[in-house]
């Protein structure tokens, strides 16, 4: 299906999100870093207003910032309905202990990207790109984070969760993933093989958890060190 704004849902997590989902220590935030298919997180923004140097990919940003957030504001009722209706399947603790706490994190993550996406995309941090090819030279980034998306929808299958992983292995010198669980709350199908693949390159990949936890069980990411003869020769 051709990405259309129509089509999309947008929903963004926030600075502190990431940080718990990514395990990102101080000198992980130091690092040339790039956000795959961030979406309206706050991330980028909070990051850079902070001094680090990130670059965010999603084919959202293609879009005008006046129609994403119209867009958000339309999706954001059915998303916070479909929550309500399966607020079992969530952990609700500090700092999200409720329902009305995530709307107000998520909605408040959304606007601070809207503020930044203008002024950020002038700069180039937010880049209309989407996996499994990317508009980036080889590791011209020490850290890749990718946040809700691979391993999360089955449905696009094996081959393109293969070349994504190979592509984010192109760009970054170390890939993170989270999470590692399908919507439906079962652990994806294409893990072990991803991480045999990895490993039989000389990388290093492994699961790692994380002290975030709010899709039930959701508590591990894939981190994926590249082994250094993957690494492009300088020129």
């Amino acid at each position: 299906m051709p990405f259309t704004l129509e089509n999309v849902v947008p929903w963004g997590r926030s600075f502190d999100e990431y940080v718990r989902m990514f395990a990102l220590t101080e000198d992980d935030l130091n690092k040339t870093i790039l956000g795959c298919a961030d979406g309206p997180a706050a991330f980028n923004a909070e990051l850079t207003r902070r001094g680090g140097q990130i670059v965010s990919c999603d084919p959202l940003y293609a879009f005008p910032s006046e129609q994403i957030d119209a867009r958000i504001r339309e999706a954001y009722p059915t998303v916070m309905q479909q929550v309500q209706a399966n607020a079992d399947d969530f952990v609700w603790s500090r700092p999200i202990p409720d329902i009305e706490a995530l709307g107000r994190i998520r909605m408040s993550a959304m606007q601070e990207f809207v503020a930044d996406f203008p002024a950020g995309l002038i700069a180039g941090r937010y880049v209309a790109a989407e996996l499994p090819t990317l508009p980036l030279t080889d590791w011209q980034f020490e850290l890749a984070l990718c946040s809700h998306f691979l391993f999360l929808y089955d449905g696009l299958g094996a081959e393109f969760h293969q070349n994504a992983i190979a592509e984010l292995c192109r760009v970054a010198e170390e890939i993170r993933i989270f999470p590692l669980l399908q919507l439906d709350g079962r652990r994806s199908a294409y893990l072990t093989t991803i991480i045999d693949e990895l490993q039989s390159t000389g990388s290093i990949a492994e699961v790692i958890e994380t002290p975030y936890e709010f899709q039930r069980g959701a508590c591990e990411m894939l981190r994926i060190r590249v082994a250094a003869a993957s690494r492009p020769i300088a020129r």
